[in-house]
């Protein structure tokens, strides 16, 4: 995390004016003067929140001369979903992995590394809810999330209406259906929906999903870790593509 700190009142407020993307923005409790309100005010421009806490958080989040001010910036800078779709090369077929609830940064970080292999457009994530895109889940994704573009949303809901109108088809990885991946066809553009570790794609995000797509399981459990059932739908969408 000390890599993703800024601290000090005018470099916070640097980073507030140039546009960098800041995660949490802490401020030391009672702090006043003329140029922390300055701060504020820029803040409320940029309609940043921050949050007011004591002055030995600060001290933990780092050693620096802190000014009762300590910005923690996103460990990637985060795309638009245009910006996605725009950068689709012309003879390929958009791929894109939506994620619904999937919490853990290890789980996150090992489907990122497995949609870049598969030749993923995309990553979309919920603001709320879902991992956190951080140290740890860059390393599990062995560097994927630097490289693979990640858009954040309010809503995942509003995202796949807005991709269905984009063409897409929306394909959830749920036990619960009846129809198995191998069925689809993934040659359509499509965005891949997984869910959260324990329950799965949400009843609300799998009524608005074209497809309910199962992986077979012969053995006794009954479903396969998160991450390893995105290997299997994204790597059954290859298989498709390249047999084209």
């Amino acid at each position: 995390m000390e890599q993703n700190l800024i601290f000090g009142i005018r470099p916070v407020a640097e980073a507030v004016e140039s546009g960098r993307q800041i995660e949490k923005l802490y401020i030391r409790k009672g702090a006043e003067g003329s140029l922390m309100q300055e701060l504020k005010d820029l803040c409320m421009r940029h309609r940043l929140r921050w949050q007011e806490v004591p002055v030995e958080k600060l001290n933990r989040l780092t050693r620096g001369n802190h000014q009762g001010v300590v910005a923690q910036t996103a460990a990637i800078a985060y795309v638009e979903l245009t910006d996605i779709l725009e950068r689709v090369p012309e003879d390929e077929t958009p791929l894109v992995v939506v994620f619904d609830g999937v919490t853990d940064v290890r789980n996150f970080g090992a489907i990122a590394r497995s949609a870049e292999c598969a030749g993923v457009h995309g990553l979309v994530v919920p603001l709320k809810n879902a991992a956190p895109v951080n140290a740890e889940a860059i390393r599990s994704s062995a560097g994927a999330l630097t490289t693979i573009p990640v858009c954040r949303v309010g809503s995942v809901r509003n995202t796949l209406r807005q991709l269905q109108t984009e063409g897409f088809q929306v394909a959830a990885a749920t036990e619960k259906s009846r129809k198995l991946l191998y069925d689809a066809d993934f040659r359509r553009p499509t965005a891949i929906v997984m869910g959260a570790e324990d329950t799965g794609v949400s009843r609300e995000v799998l009524k608005l999903c074209d497809e309910q797509l199962a992986i077979p399981m012969i053995g006794r459990i009954e479903s396969l870790n998160v991450s390893a059932a995105a290997a299997v739908m994204l790597f059954e969408a290859v298989r498709q593509r390249i047999g084209e």
